[in-house]
């Protein structure tokens, strides 16, 4: 009996460390700012109100947090696509 609970345990607990993996929380994939990045990059496309070479490095910066994304550097996709939507968004 004691060796189902300890398994049990066990399980729950692998259960719940996926769950919040998943969650997306501070360390996980930036899922949130890549789409506002790539949101905001279509929209100043659209609406033709941000300077062309700000539209340029919006692009850029949405390309290295795509490479950074795809090398697993979540933290530094997060600063690129972040940067990329700033660009992306009109000067005030």
């Amino acid at each position: 009996m004691d060796g189902l609970r300890w398994l049990t345990r066990l399980a729950v607990a692998t259960v719940l460390a996926s769950a919040g993996g998943c969650a997306g929380g501070p360390g996980g994939a930036p899922v949130q700012e890549m789409s506002d990045a790539r949101q905001a990059l279509e929209a100043a496309r659209r609406a033709e109100a941000v300077a062309p070479v700000r539209v340029e490095r919006a692009q850029a910066w949405l390309e290295r947090a795509r490479q950074r994304l795809d090398a697993g550097e979540y933290d530094g996709a997060r600063r690129a696509a972040r940067a990329a939507r700033e660009f992306a968004n009109p000067i005030p």
